[in-house]
């Protein structure tokens, strides 16, 4: 029972680290399926541990500094930063010969908290919660019961990733600090498997006794509240790494008690500070026998819990009772109980609901831990990151710093997000294949669903922004600028949640605890902080650049959702493959790199780059970006592949171009006029130092370099992908946003009205030469009056 147990474990395992490496045989019309998601996996579990060491290591040397008295950084000013801090701390333990015991008194307390830490998260997921037990099967195999209950505990030990990072991370940085070297990377990996197993019998002791003394509905209730409680205390963790922790968590750590250290946590900490040999012996025996008893008496405890074998009798007879009771009641007394249900008028928030909405709000209402996940958990989150990290001491610091307030309401908001639009495909259960059958389109469906949650998105952040107004002393129209920022990412967000979650959702999953993918939700965490810093940037255009990019690539990922829409399903058949907004921001993000890899090649001093290289590293970007697309779409057999001469007729590309280059000339000329006049005057200055070779350069650059590579970008890829999804209206203004911000702020006005000309000339000639020439005049135009000033 326990190498199956091991072995199933193993192929789940490798089943996520290489199906993205085959494709699927392709049926005709279709691509086959290939999956890149083990890529993102393994950039996110990287990064994951990454951050666990860095938080592991910030605990050690924080702890040092705030619970040692006799260390020279606890006596530090605070004005010389956390850096400086941990750089004394690490050179003091690094030449003591062991922690200092106040030291190893409060790890032995961090250590108790990941510990159960470990065991809550493993708690809360999803399993708890399952009508299902496996265990009522599991039974019927010709194993004894006691096999049985010790491949469950193997089972669970091998399947607990979040205990082997959070136990690797914490005693490796032990160990670093302890002077073992690069010895600490199997002491920790051996560290993290001789706890698991604990942390396993722990975990099927609380499921397995829940499971047989509570009906599934209280069952769903408490696995509410359990996912609730494992996350202040994880935060409670790492609050001890951050230099401005509340007071409060540092005194607790001062007054750990020093029996944590005899706990197995603990032993294993001293096992690794153990002076001598003696010690270290003593101290893995005192574990080794603790582990045996626990783990020994855990599995009689288990035994004893199924003595009357699994079947919940008194849960299934009650809800067997109240079956039966429900078929003997009367027609007419069911009647009389909702009379003239049918005929009730429907209220005010019903009548402006689509049914799909409204369903969507009573999947929210009965479904406990849904609801508690949705409106609870954001909560919960984020005032337990601003309390024990110390950046919240009342409510009344909201009314003081309000772009911290405008980041706040916005977490607030993306975590509900995350939590409830994320999850709209998930939460239909086995029943996803139902929505397929509507006399709607799924991706009509979706949509009312993301509507309806960029309504309900704002009304934490409302309540924050309430709350902020009601302690703010004096008020600005400033004020406004973060708060609008905020707003407006809400329900640019409930689109990409709701995209990312058509990747996301796995209906193909045997086990529910892999009906998410979870790198997808890392990943919309990752575009949620980038969006974050946007609302705190001092600049305007800063703000306004996040705020395009993010709006375009919730478009494109909503654009690359729809196409998978049809085909969720189906494991084998995936969409033909067709020009999109992605292929765009991936082309218009590898040209961006490409060009300044190029140009500090092609520079003869790095640190001084001139016109020249900067011209001959513009196209070259252009030219490998052009190359590696067009290779990519025939390959792929691509359809809508933007054509530049083909089919071009010159009577029509000439009647496109020349109404769209007057238009534009006409806007960068009276822009280069408002700002001669202005105090900006001086950044219109171009320094060619009166060279004709620069001017040469420049002009080659402006007129030649970039209308060639430019339009294929962005007016070929772009543009031409936002069409599938946007009337040509809306494509141009989305394409015109994304070329204004990727050039300098003050000619992102003119720019923007040269990215509609173009698309404009574009659309009348559905060819790239129009949109090049209109390019080209205008540049010519703005750098030939700039050069005569």
């Amino acid at each position: 029972m326990t190498r199956m147990r091991c072995l199933r474990q193993r192929n789940l395992l490798l089943h996520a680290l290489l199906r993205g490496l085959g494709r699927k045989a392709a049926r005709d019309g279709n691509g086959g399926k290939r999956s890149t998601s083990w890529i993102l996996g393994g950039l996110v579990a990287v990064t994951m541990a990454i951050s666990l060491l860095s938080i592991s290591s910030n605990i050690v040397l924080n702890l040092q500094c705030h619970v040692v008295s006799s260390s020279a950084c606890h006596h530090s000013s605070p004005d010389i930063g956390g850096a400086a801090r941990n750089r004394i701390a690490a050179a003091e333990l690094e030449q003591a010969a062991s922690f200092a015991a106040p030291l190893q008194h409060a790890l032995a307390l961090e250590l108790g908290a990941l510990f159960l830490v470990s065991v809550l998260l493993s708690l809360g997921s999803k399993e708890l919660a399952q009508p299902d037990w496996d265990l009522e099967w599991l039974v019927t195999l010709p194993v004894s019961r006691s096999s049985l209950l010790w491949g469950r505990v193997v089972e669970r030990s091998a399947a607990n990733l979040i205990g082997i990072f959070l136990f690797g991370a914490a005693y490796g940085m032990i160990a670093w600090y302890g002077g073992k070297g690069w010895a600490s990377v199997p002491l920790a990996l051996l560290a993290a498997i001789a706890l698991l197993p604990l942390s396993a019998i722990v975990q099927t002791l609380a499921d397995t006794g829940l499971r047989m003394a509570l009906p599934a509905s209280q069952l769903r209730n408490l696995q509410a509240l359990i996912s609730l409680l494992g996350l202040p205390l994880m935060y409670l963790v790492i609050a001890t790494s951050m230099p401005e922790a509340s007071s409060f968590i540092m005194d607790w750590a001062r007054a750990s008690p020093a029996w944590l250290m005899w706990t197995p946590p603990g032993l294993l900490l001293q096992a690794m500070q153990a002076p001598g040999g003696a010690a270290l012996i003593t101290s893995l025996c005192l574990f080794a026998l603790q582990s045996i008893v626990l783990l020994w008496g855990g599995v009689i405890l288990l035994s004893y819990q199924l003595r009357h074998g699994v079947v919940r009798s008194g849960a299934r007879d009650s809800a067997r009772r109240i079956a039966v009771g429900a078929a003997q009641t009367p027609i007419h007394s069911m009647a009389q109980a909702e009379p003239h249900s049918g005929s009730q008028p429907a209220g005010w928030l019903e009548r402006r609901l689509s049914p799909i909405q409204r369903r969507e709000l009573r999947l929210l209402s009965r479904d406990r831990n849904f609801l508690v996940q949705t409106l609870v958990l954001p909560l919960v989150i984020v005032f337990s990151q601003l309390i024990f990290n110390g950046k919240l001491d009342s409510l009344a610091e909201l009314g003081q710093h309000h772009a911290a307030t405008a980041a706040i309401a916005f977490s607030i908001g993306a975590y509900v997000l995350m939590l409830s639009a994320f999850q709209t495909l998930n939460n239909e259960g086995q029943v996803l294949w139902l929505l397929y059958t509507m006399p709607q389109s799924l991706n009509d469906i979706l949509k009312q669903k993301a509507r309806l949650w960029a309504l309900l998105g704002p009304l934490y952040p409302l309540a924050v922004f309430a709350i902020g107004a009601y302690y703010s002393t004096a008020y600005a129209w400033s004020m406004l600028i973060p708060l609008l920022t905020a707003l407006v990412g809400i329900p640019i967000y409930s689109i990409l949640a709701v995209a990312l979650g058509v990747f996301a959702c796995n209906p193909h999953a045997v086990d529910t605890r892999h009906k998410v993918k979870p790198t997808f939700v890392y990943l919309y965490m990752l575009l949620a902080s980038f969006y974050i810093w946007s609302i705190t940037a001092s600049f305007w255009w800063q703000k306004l650049i996040v705020t395009v990019l993010i709006t375009s690539m919730a478009l494109a990922l909503w654009q690359k959702a729809r196409d998978a829409m049809p085909y969720l399903l189906d494991p084998a058949a995936a969409p033909p493959a067709r020009v999109a907004l992605a292929d765009g921001l991936i082309g218009a993000t590898a040209f961006f790199i490409l060009q300044g890899v190029a140009v500090l090649i092609i520079a003869d001093d790095p640190s001084t780059v001139d016109m020249r290289a900067t011209t001959l590293g513009f196209i070259s970007a252009g030219i490998l970006v052009y190359v590696l697309m067009r290779l990519y779409y025939w390959r792929a057999r691509t359809a809508g592949v933007p054509a530049i001469l083909r089919g071009t007729q010159l009577v029509t590309t000439l009647k496109a171009v020349l109404p769209a280059a007057a238009l534009a000339i006409a806007a960068g000329l009276l822009a280069q006029s408002v700002i001669r006049h202005s105090e900006y005057a001086p950044m219109l200055h171009l320094n060619v130092d009166g060279s004709p070779t620069l001017q040469y350069w420049l002009l080659g650059l402006t007129v030649l370099a970039a209308p060639l590579c430019e339009e294929f970008i962005f007016r070929g890829l772009i543009f031409g992908g936002l069409r599938r999804t946007l009337t040509p209206l809306l494509s141009a203004l989305v394409s015109a946003a994304i070329f204004a911000v990727v050039h300098p702020p003050l000619s992102m006005l003119p720019v923007f009205m040269l990215g509609l000309c173009t698309a404009w000339a574009y659309q009348r000639s559905q060819t790239l030469l129009a949109p090049m020439l209109v390019h080209a005049l205008y540049n010519a135009a703005v750098v030939t009056a700039l050069l005569l000033g």
